[in-house]
């Protein structure tokens, strides 16, 4: 079971949820209806963009696989979460190590891609605002199918070294404080030493590329909209930057969600675990939440199409 001091433990205990067993009904409930809005909605918008022809653009491809990120992050993350709150009235929630690498694995490259697929959002919106003239032959269909295929196969390489190098960590503690599992929480757990810095290094290693590259190059392909934007007239920067808000507001919530996530470390090392917990569960909820709603309502085709899809079914 031990050795050199070290625990080999082959399950984690999830402790914040002992102090939510008190209200885990009504929190079962509040989830419950969450996750049934993130898989109507997610599939609603991504079923208009699929079925609709004139919506069968490189933006909306972006748009759609960004949705499809949401829904599997949704489904690999809600019913567990459901069940953690169904279990936490009878004491402590227990998890398999093996469960939580492969959670905290998805985890890694649902939040990475969608970052990625934020910034090639962002250079898809740069060249059919900035240079209109040369985007069909810039952005063809088979570079969209490359760049989708980059954004979702890099965050899968680097997560599956990241989530192997936390895999080989003996851990000296089994308490996590979060709602659900992450390669972060589980390397907070190790006993230390040279790998364990070798894993912390290389996680920093893969948000700087995943997360924050990306966000760098979003940020500078938005100012450069607004560069262009302000030169021209009033009717075209309105219509351009009418086209950009969405994306805007979505990589908002994901900047908040990064953000919760970067307090979320520190309130690990405090040991607040009630407020980790919350936190943690604030972080799931924005995205996935938020995301359909801003897609399914600020993009004016797609709404179009919503308003006379749910018209239809509510005459028959």
């Amino acid at each position: 079971m031990t050795s050199a001091g070290f625990n080999v433990t082959s399950s984690l205990t999830l402790v914040g949820f002992s102090s939510l067993s008190g209200h885990s009904s009504l929190l079962f409930f509040v989830f419950l209806l969450l996750y049934l809005f993130v898989l109507f909605s997610d599939s609603l918008v991504v079923y208009i963009i699929c079925s609709q022809r004139a919506l069968h653009r490189p933006m909306f491809a972006f748009v759609a696989s960004l949705l499809l990120n949401s829904l599997t992050a949704s489904t690999l993350i809600y019913p567990k979460l459901l069940s953690d709150l169904l279990l936490s009235g009878a004491g402590l929630v227990q998890v398999s190590r093996t469960l939580c690498l492969c959670q905290g694995f998805f985890v890694t490259i649902l939040g990475g891609s969608s970052f990625m697929l934020l910034s090639a959002m962002a250079f898809d919106r740069y060249l059919s605002i900035c240079h209109p003239m040369h985007y069909a032959v810039l952005v063809t269909p088979a570079k969209v199918v490359l760049m989708l295929l980059f954004c979702w196969m890099l965050p899968v390489i680097l997560g599956v070294v990241s989530t192997l190098l936390a895999s080989r960590l003996p851990l000296c503690r089994a308490q996590l404080k979060v709602a659900y599992c992450d390669i972060f929480s589980i390397v907070s757990l190790s006993c230390g030493g040279a790998a364990a810095q070798l894993s912390g290094l290389y996680n920093l290693l893969i948000t700087a590329v995943i997360i924050f590259l990306p966000a760098a190059f979003l940020i500078f392909s938005y100012a450069r909209i607004l560069f262009i934007c302000l030169r021209r007239s009033r009717s075209f920067s309105s219509k351009a930057l009418q086209t950009c808000l969405p994306h805007l507001l979505v990589f908002f919530n994901y900047s908040i969600s990064v953000y919760l996530d970067l307090m979320l470390r520190r309130l690990q090392s405090n040991r607040e675990s009630d407020s980790t917990l919350i936190t943690s569960i604030v972080t799931l909820i924005i995205p996935t939440v938020l995301d359909p709603v801003v897609y399914g309502l600020k993009l004016k085709e797609v709404f179009t199409h919503v308003k006379r899809l749910l018209s239809c079914r509510r005459d028959s």
